[in-house]
């Protein structure tokens, strides 16, 4: 089934997953994160010959311009084609598995857990399983519980997997570039409501060695009285927040987390006892989450500098429901991370100065 990229795999180096510093022109283009995300594809399978996809949802073009023994449109059988693409890694490929939604990873997690996220540690380094399973992860529109649960926390909590969630077209790009050229399994939770946002993206981002490195947040909007840390489609909601927050006189700090594992805890860390506040923000479940996670990391390393106790803003602690509007009170609202936001700053009103 791969004759072909066997035959061109070898010779080949792998390259870093590191960032490439020029210099480049400040004007912005914009890109969707869907385009984003197959230009990526595009680029990488191009450079690498030893990178194929296969799945569900297969990114659209590719197929015409690699063949099927690069791109490969495979039956909804999720145990089955996640099984071939482990054991293609073991052989040295770099397969990129697509899930038409992450919840459908369930039916293959024995795979990317037993499998691909132990046996580099259970072979004493003997064997590096680079593959990539990406696709849709969270709530979307009207899916009901079964398809739109998170599961950053889920394979955030797994030793030998890496874990990304992309924000904007940057992140898609520069993350997916990195997930695929990373020696060790990756799993790449993306947003299906953020497919066709569009954003600005500069030069450098669009140059084919573009890169973001894993394991590293971005400040997206530097402020000095509170921090507010997001992945995916929050981040979004976070800013807007941030905004609604300026107008009340408070200078929110916004992080973009990007990668869930490794957990950028030295950039959290460094906002808060700056801000001396936090909010965290995800749509998983609250206990066990991500939030859970920060939290727990900034008492352990800063502590003494907190003026006032950290908030999670999370989903509810229910299954989706498939109404809108109880699906609707059932993830974070803007106005959730405002209220936090105010009453961590002390600039709410308390219930019983109301009544």
């Amino acid at each position: 089934m791969l004759g072909i990229v066997r035959q061109k795999m070898l010779g080949q180096k792998i390259r870093p997953a590191v960032s490439v510093f020029r210099s480049y022109s400040s004007a912005a283009k914009q890109m969707n994160v869907r385009e984003a995300l197959n230009s990526a594809l595009d680029e990488e399978m191009s450079a690498d010959p030893k990178v194929f996809l296969m799945g569900e949802e297969i990114s659209k073009g590719l197929l015409e311009k690699y063949g099927p023994e690069r791109v490969l449109d495979t039956p909804i059988t999720e145990a089955g084609f996640t099984g071939i693409g482990v054991g293609a890694a073991y052989y040295g490929l770099k397969p990129v598995v697509e899930f038409m939604t992450f919840n459908f990873s369930m039916q293959a997690i024995d795979h990317i857990i037993n499998s691909a996220a132990k046996s580099n540690y259970m072979s004493a380094g003997q064997i590096s399983v680079p593959i990539v399973f990406r696709g849709p992860n969270g709530a979307a529109a009207g899916v009901g519980a079964q398809h739109s649960q998170c599961y950053a926390a889920w394979y955030a909590s797994c030793p030998g997997l890496k874990v990304l969630s992309p924000y904007n077209s940057e992140d898609a790009r520069g993350l997916l570039k990195a997930a695929i050229r990373d020696p060790d399994p990756v799993v790449f939770l993306e947003n299906e409501l953020l497919y066709g946002e569009s954003f600005p993206v500069s030069d450098e981002v669009l140059d084919s060695s573009f890169c973001l490195p894993i394991g590293k947040a971005k400040i997206e909007r530097e402020g000095k009285d509170v921090t507010i840390t997001a992945f995916s489609k929050m981040v979004g909601y976070a800013l807007k927040a941030a905004e609604m927050l300026e107008r009340d006189g408070i200078d929110a700090e916004v992080i973009n987390l990007r990668s869930i594992r490794p957990l950028d805890r030295s950039t959290i860390n460094t906002s808060v006892r700056k801000t001396n506040r936090l909010i965290t923000v995800e749509e998983g479940f609250p206990q066990h989450g991500v939030g859970a996670e920060i939290c727990a990391s900034v008492v352990e390393e800063s502590f003494a500098y907190l003026d006032a106790p950290v908030e999670r803003i999370a989903g509810a602690d229910v299954p989706m429901p498939y109404a809108a509007n109880l699906e609707r009170m059932a993830v974070p609202q803007v106005e959730d991370i405002v209220r936090a936001a105010k009453r961590a700053c002390y600039r709410s009103v308390p219930l019983a100065a109301v009544a």
